[in-house]
């Protein structure tokens, strides 16, 4: 897939879909991971002479109506805050036959929410359209991996009127996913947790032929998986509350997680090991996360919302820690890793 690396985009307005669907509550983004993400897309195209750059993003489920509490105002204060040296714009979504009036010291511009028109998740061309003439668009940059799992309009319909090129998280997060699925360096681990087996099981399949070994933890342990292949060990003791409910792995599978740790070249980590939101069942999880940061010798990969949410959040506390991806991709990394269909990847120029 041809990537924005490839164009030249001097001169140009540069339409780009990113993924800021992030937390925000009292009008504050509390995880700035999505936006601080698309940062190198946003530089690189400043950098090689881009007129004007104008994001596009949704933010949560506003089914197709206004909505106050899903608006990606925060998120343009928190672009403002991470290039203190740019002026940025926030500006509605144009309807049909409508021009954002864009003034020209503004370099950055941001749109609101795309799904507060029903047009976006309906995949309808002319939503689409009226975007890219609203702005004057003359390139698309598809840098949202969480959404090419979608045929929404920003993903998949866009292609019928411009070039579609990939952005550089979208490049970054792909080359690292391939290179697990393609010419992995091993031991190749892949570590599994969270809570409900049918999200987890298509995985575990996939890589039981592809990792050494596959260690499994999590509510889906405690419920009692089960496996007979012998590359996959399930955790067989747990940390229990008053009730006796199971609410984290217990030191010796956590220690037998930490060896196979210890050897692998590559690691996917996708699952928390207990109930991480209570920091008493979080033992696990921090052990792992503080062993899998640690290792600089080994490609690592952390993917799914909760588990990236919880890494982020530990590297505030731990700066040594660094990991080869953090992945934005959420359920599209999964479905990739899975090597089903992606809509808005097929989009992307070949």
């Amino acid at each position: 897939m041809k990537t924005i690396e490839s164009i030249n985009v001097k001169d140009k307005t540069v339409l780009v879909r990113v993924d800021y669907n992030v937390p925000v509550k009292k009008n504050k983004v509390l995880s700035d991971l999505r936006v601080r993400a698309s940062l190198p897309t946003i530089n690189y195209l400043l950098e090689n002479g881009a007129k004007r750059i104008v994001l596009i993003s949704h933010l949560g489920r506003p089914e197709g109506k206004i909505n106050p509490e899903f608006t990606l105002s925060p998120v343009a204060d928190c672009l403002r805050a991470l290039l203190p040296d740019q002026t940025i714009g926030f500006y509605p979504t144009p309807e049909p036959g409508e021009t954002v009036k864009i003034p020209d010291n503004i370099k950055i511009a941001l749109l609101d929410n795309l799904r507060f028109n029903p047009g976006e998740e309906s995949n309808d061309k002319q939503f689409i359209k009226s975007i890219i003439d609203g702005v004057g668009a003359d390139v698309y940059v598809q840098d949202g991996f969480a959404v090419v799992h979608r045929a929404h309009a920003s993903t998949d319909a866009v292609k019928e009127f411009l070039p579609v090129y990939a952005g550089l998280l979208l490049e970054k997060e792909i080359k690292n996913l391939d290179s697990v699925l393609n010419n992995p360096a091993r031991p190749l681990v892949l570590i599994i947790g969270g809570s409900k087996v049918e999200d987890k099981e298509p995985l575990i399949k996939k890589f039981t032929s592809l990792a050494d070994h596959i260690l499994v933890g999590g509510k889906i342990a405690a419920d009692g998986y089960k496996s007979n292949n012998k590359k996959i060990y399930v955790a067989t003791d747990f940390d229990e509350d008053s009730t006796g409910a199971k609410l984290d792995i217990g030191p010796i599978s956590t220690a037998e997680f930490a060896n196979h740790i210890a050897d692998a070249k590559t690691i996917v980590w996708n699952g928390l090991l207990g109930k991480a939101e209570d920091p008493a069942y979080a033992t696990s999880s921090n052990i792992v996360a503080d062993l899998i940061g640690e290792k600089s010798d080994a490609t690592t990969i952390i993917c799914g919302g909760d588990t990236t949410g919880f890494v982020e959040e530990l590297m505030t506390k731990h700066k040594n820690l660094k990991y080869s991806l953090i992945s934005t991709g959420g359920g599209a990394s999964l479905e990739y890793l899975l090597g089903n269909h992606l809509p808005g990847l097929s989009a992307i120029k070949k």
